[in-house]
């Protein structure tokens, strides 16, 4: 691959902003998990959820035998010294006592600090009869305690906003001051957002562009900034929200170059974390109920290819590719996630699947990686291009599986499939944690 700047980047937003079909209302966009019905009062084991429910479930050391994080742990990189920054419209109300909990279970640690910080003012009181706070809290209690399993010795910051980030524009500048307030007095090292909004729905290209300035922002200051892709496979959510465009689409802020885009897998593993199977390209159809679900993957309407896809040009064409590196993310083969506010079915341990899972998971590793490496690696996608999936890079190849979803009208969208080498259904692959940490660290 060629090198280059990362000022380059700024020539990727052009050509295949053509490409772009504006609707006329704000975008749709939501939080990107799936929560399975019912809960477990006590955690359960893998054999005892798919005896209950026919889904596999996971909990935290499972995932961290998975993603061979073991190693590094028992060489004190853990993520110390480094902070986790969550950004969720609204948080949850329980979620300092729902980690405690979440870690006494599970035996983890308590992080080494977990603050809550309300950049742009209070958020409203918790209503457990309003549905999007309801999932707001729902998420950031995937975010906090997944993005701790894997880092448990980094800082958590979670950033709350007052208004949800529901409908493209509406919302995002919230996110936009929060993440700078974040990036301009140095509060994080790595940026997770569990969130989106289609590329189509937005009012117009100038309405989405004029929303990246904190990416810019911590490009500029060596933060990494994470997105989850998406749960719609191929497809994605026209601007109604209820239901999906008949052609490929992708989301955004997992489009922007400047963030590095987590798609979505599956693991098949025992009640130990060992595998029992290859990892495949999430895909759990009709599972998550009238819309399909799926790890979301494709090319950009906006971004031009940026200079670090040059390699994988075949790929992608002209255009900024989807994911580049994906983690869990199936319903079956869920995280379980501790949850007490009202609203849900009662306290417990709760099945969540979704991208929303794989990004706050990746955090983690960014998180140990920039320990490592003694300093932050910041935009992270040149070097894991760079890197590719080679057999020692720490990136594992993902050849099985697609995207393809049916959309409610009855049709077919065929989606991307899993090939050797980069794809648009899983991007370069998943992570060899201990591998990985090593590879980003030297390179």
């Amino acid at each position: 691959m060629r090198a280059r700047g990362l000022t380059a980047l700024c020539s990727t937003i052009g050509v295949a902003a053509a490409a772009l079909v504006c609707g006329a209302a704000p975008a749709m966009a939501k939080p990107l998990h799936v929560l399975y019905p019912g809960h477990y009062g006590s955690p359960p084991t893998t054999s005892q959820c798919v005896a209950s429910n026919g889904i596999a479930c996971y909990a935290p050391y499972q995932f961290q035998r998975a993603y061979d994080m073991w190693p590094l742990y028992n060489k004190g990189l853990t993520g110390a010294g480094k902070t986790i920054v969550l950004v969720d419209s609204y948080g949850s109300p329980t979620i300092a006592s729902d980690l405690a909990t979440f870690d006494k279970a599970y035996k983890l640690p308590a992080p080494p600090s977990f603050k809550v910080i309300q950049p742009d003012g209070p958020v409203p009181p918790f209503n457990p009869a309003n549905g999007t706070e309801v999932g707001w809290a729902e998420e950031t209690s995937l975010d906090v305690e997944y993005s701790h399993t894997m880092a448990p010795g980094a800082n958590i910051l979670l950033v709350e906003t007052p208004i949800a980030e529901t409908e493209g524009v509406h919302g995002f500048p919230e996110i936009v001051e929060a993440e700078n307030y974040v990036i301009n007095h140095g509060l994080g090292d790595v940026i997770s957002q569990s969130f989106g909004a289609t590329e189509q729905t937005f009012p117009s290209r100038t309405a989405l562009l004029a929303l990246r300035g904190a990416y810019e922002n911590a490009e500029a200051h060596g933060v990494t900034v994470l997105a989850s892709t998406g749960d719609t496979g191929a497809a994605n959510y026209e601007k109604s929200g209820a239901s999906l465009y008949p052609f490929k689409a992708v989301g955004w802020p997992a489009s922007d170059p400047l963030v590095t885009a987590v798609g979505g897998t599956q693991l098949h593993l025992n009640n130990a974390g060992a595998r029992t199977a290859p990892d495949n390209v999430w895909n759990d159809g009709n599972l998550c109920g009238s819309i399909q679900c799926a790890g979301s993957g494709g090319v950009s309407a906006v971004f031009s290819r940026p200079f670090y896809q040059d390699g994988v040009a075949g790929v992608v064409g002209a255009q900024r590719g989807i994911p580049d590196i994906s983690m869990s993310a199936a319903v079956n083969g869920g995280a379980l996630v501790y949850m007490s506010f009202g609203g849900i079915d009662g306290p417990g341990y709760y099945i969540i699947g979704g991208t929303s899972e794989a990004s706050p998971e990746f955090s983690g590793i960014v998180a140990v990686a920039d320990q490592a490496a003694g300093h932050d690696l910041g935009l992270l996608n040149p070097s894991l291009y760079a890197i590719g999936d080679g057999p020692s890079s720490g990136i594992v190849d993902i050849t099985l599986g697609n995207n393809t979803v049916t959309l409610p009208t009855g049709a077919t969208l065929l989606g991307y499939n899993a090939v050797p080498g980069y794809d648009l259904a899983s991007g370069l692959g998943t992570s060899d944690g201990a591998q990985l940490v090593a590879a980003l660290a030297a390179h």
